[in-house]
């Protein structure tokens, strides 16, 4: 589940690498195969069976529907703290490879040592809406602008059934966008939005199941609602440098500039604060289908 036998490594140009830089986002088709793709739609369904032991997931009876319990909720923070499976495909060695050549790009000394701290699995069936404008540094702060979401196709995203938006190069001054409620629940959910921009040259991201979107934590980006007739389902990790504390959460007797959470993965090389211990997983969390 974590490499890909079948495939030589995915080999990014110089170009590939600069591209994220510049414009905030790269495409990478193909990187996980057809069987990789069926594991992940099939443990979405066990992960929302509540087939893993979760104080969060209540057990789904028989009696329902597959479907019926994909459609109970909008999406499932962290189901790597459950699965194994989905484990796996956060420390997939093809996603590792890329992530190793891009997440500290953009600056001078990077040895390459990325961790992960965040998983989310969506599954976005027909009708469901999708989420307003945001940046993703928003909610994971870090120290260096390093952080960068690998957002999986586990179907053929298109405009039709909510694929990924994005406003390219709108990254790069580090600039975090006031945040207000949005006007358009038909489209989107009860997420705030970002707002105080242009958004005339924001594109779609379409691209087929097995393909990978990497995108910068400052990116402005968004989705619609699915209009389709089909699932639009994606797991979503997210990984920065290794060498930037994560000051997700200040606690008491510390300050923001210190501040570090351990609930990490190291994915690519060394963790250079091992010596630190690491938190244990937390539980999921269901992003509920309606505003509570």
């Amino acid at each position: 589940m974590t490499g890909r036998p079948d495939h030589a490594p995915v080999q990014l140009a110089a170009a590939d690498v600069q591209h994220y830089v510049h414009a905030g986002f790269l495409v990478v088709p193909g990187l996980l195969t057809g069987g990789e793709i069926e594991a992940l739609r099939t443990d979405a369904v066990a992960i929302a069976r509540g087939h893993y032991p979760s104080p969060q997931i209540t057990p789904a009876p028989d009696s329902l529907s597959d479907d019926t319990v994909l459609r109970s909720f909008l999406a499932i923070h962290q189901p790597h703290f459950l699965s194994p499976v989905v484990r796996a495909f956060v420390q997939h060695v093809g996603i590792a490879g890329v992530l190793g050549r891009i997440v500290g790009a953009h600056l001078p000394a990077w040895d390459g040592r990325v961790k992960c701290m965040q998983s989310m699995l969506f599954v976005k069936p027909p009708g469901d809406p999708g989420q307003a404008w945001h940046q993703d540094e928003i909610y994971i702060p870090t120290r260096d602008r390093s952080l960068c979401g690998a957002w999986i196709a586990l179907d053929d995203a298109s405009v039709d059934n909510g694929c990924l938006w994005v406003l390219p190069g709108s990254q790069r001054l580090g600039y975090l966008y006031p945040q207000r409620a949005h006007q358009q629940p038909d489209e989107f959910d009860f997420a705030a939005e970002s707002y105080g921009f242009d958004e005339t040259a924001e594109i779609p991201v379409e691209l087929p199941a097995g393909g990978v979107v990497f995108f910068n934590g400052y990116l402005l980006h968004r989705s619609r609602r699915n209009r389709s007739s089909g699932y639009r389902r994606a797991l979503v990790s997210h990984y920065m440098n290794a060498w930037s504390l994560l000051p997700w959460e200040v606690r008491a007797g510390e300050r923001p500039a210190t501040a570090d959470r351990r609930c990490v993965l190291p994915i690519c090389g060394a963790d250079p604060y091992a010596w630190k211990g690491y938190e244990e997983p937390g539980g999921v969390w269901l992003r509920p289908r309606q505003q509570p």
